[in-house]
């Protein structure tokens, strides 16, 4: 049985004294221990999540990492210097980096075997965007953008990893894939894990990550294969946040 997990991605969200209240609200509002919770904050405010939830039963990781350990790369955040600060968690190739950046499934990868050399827990983003969706074509991308990172690891690292599936169309348009389209999804990214390595693919938490808020939680997180959420805009609002979690146990 899969624990479910559910994660905040803040983004580019937050300053020291909102972020202060935030956390503080949600350690205090977590009363259920039935399901595992992080956040992702921005790098600047890593060590405020070390020092603030250090102790409690929420984890906390980065928004990104490079696909290097160290050394020429200005601006970069390498994944040795995340785990000096505790984190646990990095996501990597979330659809903002695949799209405002240029990053492609080949140095999703990297940043992928980058955050597993390390000892962190990456959580891989995947997903399609509107126009692939209608073409009929969902499949096929998720497949290539999970297949990247497959071809990089050695099998037996399956077990380390976390997706998430972020239809493009649903982040942050107010649109979210209806349970089933998304368990579809889910399914067909667990058939792959399987394909590599079939024990650790019924343990890996695929999580949904397209605009899940307190009213469609419990709906979305009821499906055989949908072990949680990659939270946006509701991880901002320690209240929706708990609720969500609260969903989850």
């Amino acid at each position: 049985m899969r624990r479910k997990l559910v994660i905040g991605n803040w983004k580019m969200n937050g300053n020291r004294a909102a972020n202060s209240a935030l956390l503080s609200g949600i350690a205090a509002g977590l009363t259920s221990t039935g399901a595992d919770c992080a956040v992702c904050a921005p790098a600047p405010y890593l060590a405020q999540c070390q020092a603030e939830l250090a102790g409690t039963a929420i984890g906390w990781g980065a928004q990104g990492l490079s696909a290097h350990a160290g050394g020429a790369y200005t601006g970069e955040v390498a994944a040795g210097m995340l785990v000096d600060f505790g984190c646990r968690y990095a996501i990597v190739g979330h659809s903002e980096r695949r799209a405002y950046h240029r990053e492609s499934s080949e140095l999703v990868a990297q940043k992928t075997v980058a955050a597993l050399a390390a000892g962190l827990t990456p959580v891989v983003c995947i997903g399609e965007t509107l126009e692939e969706r209608e073409a009929g074509r969902t499949n096929a991308v998720v497949g290539e953008q999970l297949g990247a990172v497959l071809a990089a690891i050695p099998a037996a690292d399956v077990a380390r990893l976390v997706l998430a599936y972020e239809p493009v169309w649903a982040i942050g348009t107010g649109k979210t894939a209806t349970p089933q389209m998304a368990q579809d999804v889910h399914q067909v990214l667990r058939a792959q894990l399987a394909g590599v390595n079939p024990p650790a693919a019924a343990g890996v938490q695929i999580l949904y990550g397209g605009s899940m808020k307190p009213d469609n939680a419990k709906e979305l997180m009821a499906q055989a294969d949908i072990d949680g959420g990659l939270i946006g805009g509701a991880a901002l609002k320690a209240a929706d946040f708990l609720a969500i979690i609260s969903a989850a146990a």
